[in-house]
């Protein structure tokens, strides 16, 4: 009231329409409150509650054991080398180098990146999800000489999930390969494989949402709601062929619902069951990422519309897998080593670089609203601080990976255009 009278003294005139719209103004902040990221800070929590346990991973290995001495599979496994050598010849589809749709990034950042071929842009039935790289796999940045990127997907209805390896080395044309993820079960002549997602009479039964991926060495990690699901890239599989919708074994041949490679799990770590609360003790996993900095781990963080959910780090082992406490890691339990209540509305993806958690989320402008052709922002923060916006970036951008040697941040958005597309995968120099 005070600020009103002041006002009225000031003014004269056109008073009351200046009055007017102060109060308009006054009236819509307080009806419509911005989100309160900025003023509420990246806050520890307590990590020692949070735990996976180990999933069957013995029965995985037995099964796939099996498939590959069964011959209906050609596969590529080399204990001492990864699979991935026939996806790095240049074949496959071809992509585009650089930015083919506007970014809302901020040009000071250097942005730069590729895009997918029309089909992938444009579809309404695989959605991307997470993304890696061969800056996560190895401290030297690449894989085999080539710079190699992995984004995960799912499926219209969950039904299914893949993986897309991208070889973007320098020089060369963008290509990439899909790779379809498969469950083995199974022994002896009766091991087969399903589809990641399809029904399943496993406990937990694999989740195909693809909602994160990191890679680690040999070892792709997939989160996907309370799991996260491991695979081995020593196992890349051949098809007999591309023309069935069907997943599995069938009279000694092997499908892969029209995919020419496939990928089995080895086992997963998980929380919970499929549908289960996100809770503080048992977090959903809805993104994925390394961290490199320190002891090597991985980092999950979870989607709410209006914030205050976990970003989480989870300690890798020296032997590829997520460190528990029994010999082996492919049994026992997982503790989280840290844990941050993140206060971003609609948090898809976290990574960090040391320094800086940094998260893609709502913008500030935009939270709240129903629009998902609005930029989404890249926050970031250091515990203990308020996050702020560095950049807008694309809409609905999704999982985020950092590139240590090369001091960029990668995301990529999942937001489609059946018409010209809408899909980026981007990478910006941060600031220190």
């Amino acid at each position: 009231m005070l600020l009103m009278r002041k006002l009225r003294r000031a003014w004269s005139g056109k008073t009351s329409l200046a009055c007017a719209s102060v109060c308009g103004a006054l009236t819509l902040l307080l009806a419509n409150p911005q989100p309160a990221a900025a003023a509420t800070p990246l806050a520890p929590m307590n990590a020692s509650v949070m735990k996976l346990t180990a999933g069957d991973f013995q029965s995985r290995w037995n099964a796939i054991d099996a498939i590959e001495a069964g011959g209906a599979v050609t596969s590529y496994y080399d204990p001492d080398q990864d699979a991935l050598g026939p996806l790095l010849t240049g074949n496959g589809h071809t992509g585009s180098r650089g930015l083919c749709h506007p970014t809302n990034l901020d040009p000071a950042y250097s942005p730069d990146g590729f895009c997918w071929d029309t089909a992938d842009d444009t579809s309404s039935e695989w959605t991307p999800q997470g993304l890696t790289g061969s800056h996560d796999a190895a401290p030297s940045g690449t894989w085999r000489g080539h710079y190699v990127y992995i984004a995960s997907w799912h499926y219209s209805d969950n039904s299914f999930a893949r993986i897309t390896v991208v070889d973007n080395s320098p020089g060369a044309p963008t290509t990439y390969n899909h790779i379809m993820l498969v469950d083995p079960y199974g022994s002896g002549g009766s091991a087969n494989f399903r589809a990641v997602g399809a029904a399943s009479p496993s406990s937990p039964a694999p989740g195909g949402h693809a909602d994160g991926i990191s890679w680690y060495g040999n070892k792709l990690f997939l989160a996907t709601g309370h799991q996260i699901q491991v695979y081995d890239l020593r196992h890349l599989w051949k098809m007999s062929g591309n023309t069935s919708a069907s997943v599995g074994i069938q009279n000694g041949a092997s499908s892969a619902r029209y995919f020419n490679y496939a990928l089995p799990m080895i086992g997963l770590y998980y929380n919970g069951m499929p549908g289960d609360a996100c809770t503080d003790t048992n977090p959903c996993l809805t993104s994925l990422s390394l961290d490199r900095t320190g002891a090597d781990g991985l980092v999950t963080s979870e989607f709410n519309a209006t914030g205050g959910r976990p970003v989480v780090r989870w300690p890798l082992s020296s032997n590829g897998l997520l460190e528990t406490d029994t010999a082996g890691n492919s049994t026992g339990t997982v503790t989280a080593t840290a844990a941050y209540r993140v206060p971003v509305w609609k948090v898809q993806g976290a990574a960090t670089d040391g320094t800086y958690y940094y998260f893609s989320g709502e913008c500030p402008q935009y939270a709240g609203g129903t629009d998902a052709d609005v930029p989404y922002c890249v926050h970031r923060a250091k515990p203990g601080e308020e996050p702020h916006v560095l950049t807008e970036a694309p809409p609905l951008t999704q999982n985020l990976s950092w590139s240590p040697l090369a001091g960029r941040l990668w995301g990529i958005n999942e937001r489609a255009n059946t018409t010209s597309g809408k899909r980026v995968v981007f990478s910006i120099h941060t600031p220190s």
